[in-house]
């Protein structure tokens, strides 16, 4: 089965500073908690400490256009592809995160991991609101 949710907040800073922010993974473990204990980089990659074990985080390249596209890569080799968009309105922004749901993967699972990133987005806001 093939389904997504778009899970977004707003917060009252600008678009620019909140990629600022959340683009650089030494980061991480100050607003994702599903995702990030510890973070450190080796060799120009960046691995952080998660619940799913070790994990190596690579964002795409930064752009102008706030794309936050993220693999997340188990250590069976196993990646999954994260959406992720910081988006302008007026002066303040939404952090837009895609999540897929996986083939196989229970409906209780799915939903967890949306309320996981519902909390993550909440303290990301919490901690770059004006």
């Amino acid at each position: 089965m093939r389904e997504s949710q778009h899970i977004s907040i707003y917060i009252e800073r600008s678009a620019a500073e909140v990629y600022a922010y959340v683009v650089n993974p030494a980061n991480l473990p100050n607003w994702a908690a599903g995702l990030s204990g510890s973070i450190e980089q080796r060799d120009g990659r960046w691995f952080a400490e998660s619940p799913m074990g070790d994990i190596e985080v690579s964002f795409v390249p930064e752009n102008p256009y706030f794309v936050l596209d993220h693999d997340v890569t188990l250590s069976d080799g196993t990646t999954f592809n994260n959406p992720m968009r910081v988006i302008a309105h007026d002066t303040d922004c939404e952090v837009v995160f895609t999540l897929r749901r996986q083939s196989g993967r229970p409906e209780d699972d799915y939903e967890a991991d949306a309320a996981a990133i519902r909390r993550d987005l909440a303290t990301l806001k919490q901690l770059l609101q004006k």
